[in-house]
């Protein structure tokens, strides 16, 4: 948005936490926050307001702004189909209407009293039907010939530090069994040196590719991926990419957040199938030795890849619309005249 000519009035990274308990360490920064933005844009009342995402943030100032008349639009709806479910109320009182990249939301809000539009996921477009495994490869630099995983842990810092070791280790478990592999983990630059510390202690001998090209460079290359539970799920299912999913976090967080599950599934590609297309290991399931057995399955099982294509290219067909057109008509259709 910054590179579009949008002019922040706080560090995005300001808001870039997860968790519970990681949140709770910031709390008193984020509401001052909000509470700035709130006494802002109530002095100076925008047309409509445009909510991205961060629901425990955007909601309860889509409540205010409401409440003072200002019409609020939502992108990207609370996943409130796989946990929190109590969040829906909340969502009626402070969205106007509401933008969907999920095909199945708009009946479940409809059913809540909530309009919407279907909008299609954004990635579904920007993402080829077909990646061209060979370019990528040519581009990060790795051998074309090669059998590549790629690791994603995460782009927070607290999802690296709990993912990346363990990714790494299972990295090296599979490197033992099988010594011509190549992995490849992409990060950012503001990570860079905490995914290159995790890399010293547990990449020793591994061949290695770290790289800053991004996920999708790195989705495009691999054979496998060792997954995040997150949206890089469901990139790596457009990518048409098999993968097992894995995710750690605080304890005490993980303890508060399963016992509101909906749904016996976290990661995206078998939310939206309904079933168990690929693995899931959380909190103590997700040891180097789990990872790495289902991450060598995959490569050794080519009727079971290629039934998952099938699969990854309906979901891909799915979630294709013109997006951003869908999304401009009805933020314009909820403009104040």
């Amino acid at each position: 948005m910054a590179e579009q000519g949008f002019q922040a009035w706080w560090p995005h990274e300001r808001l870039a936490v997860r968790g519970y308990i990681e949140v709770l360490r910031h709390y008193r920064g984020i509401v001052a926050v909000r509470e700035q933005l709130l006494q802002r844009l109530l002095a100076h009342p925008p047309s409509v307001f445009v909510g991205v995402d961060a629901p425990d943030f955007n909601l309860n100032l889509e409540h205010h702004l409401r409440k003072a008349g200002v019409p609020t639009v939502h992108f990207v709806c609370p996943s409130v189909w796989a946990w929190r479910a109590h969040r829906l109320e909340k969502i009626r009182q402070s969205v106007r209407h509401m933008l969907c990249i999920f095909p199945f939301e708009p009946a479940l809000l409809a059913e809540h009293g909530i309009d919407s539009t279907y909008v299609g996921h954004p990635f579904a477009a920007t993402i080829p039907m077909q990646a061209d495994r060979s370019a990528a490869r040519l581009a990060l630099d790795l051998p074309d010939q090669a059998t590549v995983v790629a690791l994603l842990p995460g782009s927070r810092k607290s999802e690296v530090d709990q993912l990346a070791p363990v990714f790494l280790r299972a990295a090296r478990w599979m490197g033992q069994r099988e010594p011509n592999l190549h992995f490849v983990l992409p990060t950012f630059a503001a990570l860079r040196s905490r995914v290159d510390q995790w890399a010293e202690r547990e990449a020793d001998k591994l061949s290695l590719t770290i790289t800053e090209a991004g996920s999708h460079a790195a989705l495009a290359a691999c054979d496998v991926c060792l997954v995040a539970s997150g949206t890089a799920t469901l990139e790596a299912a457009l990518f048409k990419r098999p993968m097992v999913i894995a995710y750690r976090m605080n304890p005490l967080s993980w303890q508060i957040m399963r016992r509101q599950r909906l749904q016996p599934w976290v990661g995206l590609p078998n939310i939206l199938a309904g079933e168990f297309l690929v693995p899931e290991y959380l909190q103590s399931q997700a040891t180097p030795a789990a990872l790495g057995q289902a991450a060598l399955n995959w490569l050794h099982q080519a009727p079971r890849q290629a039934a998952l294509l099938r699969r990854f290219v309906d979901i891909h067909h799915s979630l294709l619309r013109d997006t951003a057109q869908l999304a401009t008509d009805a933020i314009e259709k909820n403009l104040a005249h």
